[in-house]
C-alpha cells in the first residue's frame, strides 16, 4: 500500500480538529459538510472506512514519518 505524505496527513488532522471543534462549539450544516469532506479524504488517504480507523491510521503515517526523520539524522551524524 502506498504511503500518504506526512505532511498532507498532519494538514487533514489538523483541519478535521478545528473543524470537530468549531462543529461542537456552534453546529451548522456548512460546516458538518466540510467536516464530512475531511472525514471523507482522511479515510481515502489511509485506506479505511471509518474516523476512527483513518486516525489510527494517520497517526502510524506520522509515527513513521518521525522514525524515518530521525533514522536520516543519525545518518548524516
Amino acid at each position: 500500500m502506498l504511503m500518504p505524505d506526512a505532511t498532507f496527513v498532519r494538514t487533514l488532522l489538523s483541519r478535521y480538529a478545528d473543524l470537530q471543534m468549531r462543529h461542537c462549539e456552534r453546529p451548522s450544516q456548512e460546516l458538518r459538510w466540510q467536516l464530512d469532506d475531511v472525514t471523507y479524504t482522511l479515510c481515502v488517504c489511509t485506506g479505511t472506512r471509518t474516523i476512527r480507523d483513518a486516525l489510527a491510521a494517520a497517526d502510524r503515517v506520522l509515527e513513521q514519518a518521525a522514525a524515518a526523520t530521525v533514522a536520516d539524522e543519525s545518518q548524516a551524524a
